[in-house]
């Protein structure tokens, strides 16, 4: 008997290791959802929106943030720390290599990319649903899809790349990665291509996406490409390549139609009494009850926390071209700073809806248009998620497109209709202040016409940026178009969307670092693309050039030239 179970254990024991080796390789091998339904691949682009916020680059990178240790009339001071290397290497126009997590280069781009990732992977289902008779059932999910794609290649170049030149130079500029399908193998090797190619592919996809958007599939709408939302992107795309009549088209779309008043898409910030912390403001303007609020985005952000005693700020020149400077129907309204003594114009809107941290003379200042609200994973520990909620296409900005359009078009007074709605609803905090004025054409030209400090009126290059057979900047437009730049500049502070603006009109700034330190950014600065992040590099894809050269004799701190583009 001993000798017969001897040999039957290992017989046994054989066939049992066979069964559970047939039962694993009768698994699925991963984790990944398999789309069998209409509903699954709508539910997958529930994840088919970035994560990642580019405030802290874009607004690091422009002329809305100074550095707190260079020195200043009131004096210097050294000492004040940067909330992460990141930001130094931000500020300067560096490579980014210090940071990959929330806020970094690396986030946007690694967030961007699985947005797309969902995107593809949905489309590349629907041929299936269509196939079977289920086209009806899909058309606004594959809208949806579409939508989502053309958008986050946008935003990658428009972070990544050298601004658009029109169809013919911007053959010449290093484009991004397009994927259109999902990836099935491992270290797949992407071509950055042209940035030509890049926006010819964003066209078709954005207008492909238009055709079938359904405001119907959606649960919550405003955290979706809605149709308001999908016209709102449809009018920033076409402004950035400078085709203005499209740009008005769909403006109109957005607002509901040609001659609809945009008013009620205009915030209510301004005129509310009963809000106090910065928390409170925040969520009250990204709230999805707001009619301005055409699409909101969800994010994973400690941006609000980078300002606050930290070495970069809001503040002096930034500051004054913005949250505390004059324009052209608020000049007059002047106020007095009771520690500083220093007097200064502010539009009435930031009376009260405007923050200080860290000090008058080395803190920085905030709009209420953006705040963290913090998610608790462990409220006994203190531990949780950072998040911001950006409102990523509404009717102030989408009000300023059109306004923009108008003026390139030659509809003067269609563009000062539009620049007064915006300008009545910023003023509602103060409606009884008789030291304002009307939005007119004569205000316009008489602010912008004059020298002015600060910033507020800069050298507008777009001509040269993106040459137009049909448009051009003239004596006559040039006033509005200072005005458009200056609003959009109050409009989307703390957003990011200023460095955008900065790129595509070819307005040079420059930046201050340390005691010594001064770097300026031409109209065709290579560093005007930020770096695609190491983890890129490292899988083989072609670095951004980002080679300037300082001319023999002058000082590091001296203006830098450019040798390539």
């Amino acid at each position: 008997m001993k000798l017969k179970l001897k040999y039957i254990l290992p017989v046994a024991l054989a066939l049992l290791s066979l069964s559970s080796c047939e039962d694993f390789l009768n698994k699925v091998p991963d984790t990944r959802v398999e789309l069998n339904t209409p509903e699954q691949l709508r539910l997958l682009l529930v994840n088919g929106y970035t994560s990642a916020n580019y405030a802290l680059v874009g607004e690091f990178s422009s002329d809305n943030v100074i550095d707190n240790n260079s020195p200043n009339d009131q004096g210097v001071r050294y000492n004040l720390g940067s909330y992460s290397r990141m930001d130094d290497e931000i500020y300067a126009w560096e490579d980014v290599v210090s940071g990959t997590g929330n806020d970094s280069p690396s986030d946007i781009w690694e967030s961007c990319y699985k947005a797309i990732a969902c995107a593809n992977a949905v489309l590349e289902r629907i041929p299936y649903f269509e196939s079977i008779g289920k086209e009806s059932e899909v058309k606004a999910i594959k809208a949806e899809a579409y939508l989502i794609r053309a958008y986050h290649h946008f935003i990658l170049a428009n972070i990544f790349c050298m601004p658009y030149r029109g169809p013919e130079l911007s053959k010449t500029i290093q484009g991004i990665p397009y994927p259109t399908e999902p990836e099935t193998t491992v270290l797949v090797k992407y071509d950055r291509g042209n940035l030509a190619d890049v926006y010819d592919k964003i066209e078709a996809d954005l207008l492909e996406g238009l055709k079938n958007v359904d405001n119907a599939i959606y649960e919550v709408p405003k955290y979706h490409f809605n149709k308001a939302a999908a016209n709102a992107f449809a009018a920033r795309f076409y402004l950035f390549k400078r085709d203005y009549e499209k740009v008005i088209t769909y403006a109109n779309v957005a607002f509901g139609g040609e001659g609809v008043d945009p008013a009620p898409y205009m915030s209510e910030l301004w005129s509310q009494t009963t809000l106090y912390y910065l928390a409170d403001f925040g969520r009250y303007y990204t709230n999805i009850i707001h009619q301005r609020n055409l699409m909101l985005i969800s994010t994973y952000s400690s941006f609000v926390r980078h300002f606050g005693g930290y070495r970069y700020t809001c503040n002096r020149e930034a500051k004054r071209a913005t949250i505390q400077g004059p324009g052209p129907t608020w000049e007059n309204c002047k106020y007095r700073n009771s520690q500083s003594g220093e007097t200064f114009a502010m539009n009435p809107c930031f009376q009260s809806t405007s923050f200080t941290a860290g000090g008058q003379e080395y803190g920085t200042y905030f709009g209420a248009n953006c705040a963290e609200q913090f998610e608790y994973s462990d409220k006994v520990a203190g531990i949780g998620y950072a998040h911001i909620v950006r409102s990523e296409f509404n009717g102030e900005e989408t009000l300023l497109c059109r306004a923009e359009a108008k003026i390139f078009t030659g509809d003067l007074d269609g563009a000062i209709k539009d620049l007064k709605v915006w300008d009545d609803a910023r003023k509602k905090n103060n409606a009884g202040d008789d030291r304002t004025i009307d939005m007119t054409k004569d205000a316009v030209v008489k602010f912008y016409s004059k020298a002015l400090s600060f910033g507020i009126a800069n050298p507008i290059n777009l001509d040269e940026i993106c040459p137009s057979d049909k448009y051009s900047v003239t004596a006559e437009n040039l006033p509005y178009v200072q005005c458009i730049q200056h609003l959009r500049r109050i409009e989307t502070i703390h957003t990011g969307l200023r460095w955008f603006d900065l790129k595509r009109f070819g307005i040079e700034i420059t930046h201050k670092i340390g005691k010594d330190g001064v770097k300026t950014l031409t109209k065709l600065d290579p560093r005007r693309a930020i770096q695609i992040p190491t983890e890129a590099l490292s899988a083989g894809l072609e670095a951004n050039y980002r080679e300037v050269l300082k001319p023999s004799g002058e000082s590091s701190n001296q203006r830098e030239q450019l040798v390539k583009n």
